[in-house]
């Protein structure tokens, strides 16, 4: 893998395994190892276009890396009817790509880097962390709409914790 495909990764796991703001996309899962993912994060374009580009001459067995490796040999290798191809191959867009390799953890946003409505997968913390709006927003719009399906009450609480959560 080209080093500047290897960053995206690297900083795609930073945002997965340390992010105080994902909490508006995590669905629970009865896996044997995990017990809760992320689904349908708005990932800015931006981000996604470069993550293809950077990667898009790099080379991949699989279009889906949350399933189907071979685990025999105690890490994880292409299954053996698979072919390595590039990225490109497996994913002709940068859709594909931030879609599917995770099983949709992520959804190419419409919206732009700075419009407060996608997640930032690159930011200069010295600024502030923008994903920080981006949950806040989507948190009460989750919460407005359980609230119109009789759920409210439980949401509007999870909501105003979130938010004091980002607050602090």
């Amino acid at each position: 893998m080209e080093p500047a495909c290897k960053r995206h990764f690297i900083q795609d796991t930073c945002l997965y395994e340390c992010s105080p703001n994902l909490g508006p996309w995590i669905q629970e899962v009865n896996q044997s190892w995990r017990k809760e993912r992320f689904l349908n994060v708005p990932l800015c374009k931006e981000d996604c276009e470069s993550w293809w580009r950077d990667c898009r001459t790099s080379y991949t067995c699989k279009t889906d890396w949350h399933k189907g490796w071979n685990w025999t040999s105690g890490s994880n290798k292409c299954p053996a009817e698979a072919v390595c191809r590039t990225f490109e191959f497996y994913f002709p867009t940068p859709v594909a790509l931030c879609e599917g390799i995770w099983s949709h953890s992520y959804k190419v946003s419409k919206y732009s880097r700075g419009s407060g409505r996608c997640i930032q997968m690159w930011f200069d913390p010295a600024q502030g962390n923008p994903n920080e709006e981006v949950a806040r927003f989507y948190a009460l719009a989750m919460n407005s709409r359980a609230t119109a399906h009789g759920i409210g009450p439980v949401l509007v609480i999870l909501a105003l914790m979130l938010q004091l959560c980002l607050l602090n």
